[in-house]
């Protein structure tokens, strides 16, 4: 094999694991979450074959959990008044363990999918005066309640993670950033790889400079 075709080859296997491995981790990620979704609520345990033996039927988990949400926002929604949920909140909160699991996973659920999404302010975050900056979402604006009238609340994601850092930092070092708040979260998270590419909050083309 001459040196050419060896050079030829290598090429093609590192643009063919360029294309694959992102796509096939992807869509292992998708199908390890749908499966276990699926496994965990099949009721296959109360559905038996002509032998008696446990029945599994594929995609019934994922309907199940489908209708069990569809039918969960219909009742909260029809028959659930702000009181009662509200009273609801306050019990589950004064359960030891409990109410920190539920609290936390619940503000995180309504940071993205709720009507007050907390991850959609993107800001550039001064950190020290060497010009060291991070890029960070503004997720609370007002700290007067604990004595810090001139600071805020800034996430900052990690890169390759859904971990993040949540921090106090004064007001007059955060900027907004010319960008959706979700082209700001792939710059992050791919490690500055990706998110450029995408369009302003304003739905103008992709600038040169992030920030005013």
């Amino acid at each position: 094999m001459s040196n050419k075709t060896f050079k030829l080859l290598l090429n093609y296997l590192i643009k063919g694991v360029l294309f694959l491995v992102p796509l096939a981790g992807a869509l292992l990620l998708i199908f390890w979450i749908v499966a276990t979704i699926d496994s965990a609520l099949n009721l296959s345990w109360l559905i038996r074959d002509d032998f008696g033996k446990p029945l599994y039927i594929p995609g019934l988990g994922i309907i199940i959990m489908i209708l069990i949400l569809i039918l969960a926002g219909v009742v909260v929604t029809n028959f659930i008044t702000e009181p009662i949920i509200n009273r609801l909140s306050k019990l589950l909160n004064r359960v030891p363990l409990f109410n920190t699991l539920y609290s936390s996973i619940k503000d995180f659920t309504e940071a993205f999918v709720g009507d007050e999404k907390k991850f959609n302010e993107p800001v550039l975050v001064e950190i020290n005066e060497t010009g060291l900056r991070k890029i960070g979402f503004l997720t609370q604006h007002d700290l007067k309640k604990i004595d810090l009238p001139n600071d805020v609340i800034v996430y900052f994601p990690y890169s390759y993670s859904f971990a993040g850092q949540v921090c106090v930092v004064n007001a007059k070092r955060v900027t907004p950033l010319k960008m959706s708040a979700t082209d700001a979260m792939k710059l992050v998270v791919s490690g500055g790889v990706s998110g450029l590419e995408g369009k302003t909050i304003d739905g103008l083309e992709h600038q040169d400079e992030l920030i005013e």
